[in-house]
């Protein structure tokens, strides 16, 4: 295995998503980040991944980037196309979704997940593209992965706006809500990885990627982070998973 020499944050982040993606599974995908890291899967190890948008594709494969739901590259390359109401009525909600992909602009210490406002909601300092697809992804997947690039402005200690729940307050409020799927099971960076802590569901630093001090990770978190304590170093880009994800970008452009 040649492992590469340089390498950008963001590619070490969508690689080491991609990595979390296999074959055959059903996966529902937010645009952004989240997207990159599913086609790039497709692209290195997981043909027969199953990739959903929320505009209606079912087994769409874009051979480049979506630049939204809408791109007609989905629809083009999709196996069949349904409604809105058909995908969440009959996949998402009876709980037919391996995976859910979603990105965000905020995320708290539960997983809990904001897309709607910065701010006072009635007054707001920036208004986000709002919750879509999200919250139903974060409810019935049967398991969630998060992508967001870290920082204390991204991981906070609250949140000003829960738009999509993780873990609420901490545990059983998943099931006092009614909400059907695992919840998060991992948040991906673009400084390592963390992952719920099985009692207090509670996000624990596990994974750091190359390179990274684990000053660096608590100094980009808006609350007192717990680490792991068999802290792991993610495993470093291979030159093709590199080759990959550069001709995927580079299509695109």
């Amino acid at each position: 295995m040649e492992l590469a020499d340089t390498y950008t944050s963001d590619e070490m982040m969508s690689i080491a998503a991609a990595r979390q993606l296999s074959n055959n599974q059903i996966c529902f995908i937010g645009i952004g980040l989240p997207s990159k890291a599913a086609n790039l899967a497709r692209r290195l190890h997981a043909p027969d991944l199953i990739m959903i948008y929320e505009s209606g594709t079912l087994g769409a494969k874009p051979t480049k980037l979506p630049l939204s739901i809408g791109d007609g590259e989905l629809a083009e390359t999709a196996d069949t196309i349904v409604s809105v109401p058909e995908i969440f009525n009959y996949l998402l909600q009876p709980g037919k979704i391996d995976i859910g992909f979603l990105g965000a602009a905020q995320i708290d210490r539960y997983a809990n997940l904001n897309s709607t406002v910065i701010g006072d909601y009635n007054k707001p300092s920036v208004r986000l593209p709002g919750a879509g697809g999200a919250p139903e992804i974060a409810s019935s997947s049967k398991r969630v992965i998060v992508m967001l690039r870290q920082s204390t402005k991204s991981f906070v200690d609250t949140l000003p706006f829960v738009t999509s729940v993780g873990f609420g307050a901490g545990p059983g409020d998943r099931e006092k809500l009614g909400l059907k799927g695992a919840g998060p099971v991992m948040v991906i960076t673009d400084l390592g990885v963390l992952e719920p802590d099985s009692d207090t569901r509670e996000l624990v630093l596990t994974h750091i990627h190359p390179n990274i001090a684990v000053e660096k990770v608590i100094e980009s978190t808006g609350w007192k982070l717990r680490i792991a304590n068999q802290l792991k170093v993610t495993e470093s880009p291979t030159a093709s998973e590199l080759d990959a994800i550069r001709s995927l970008v580079s299509a695109g452009k």
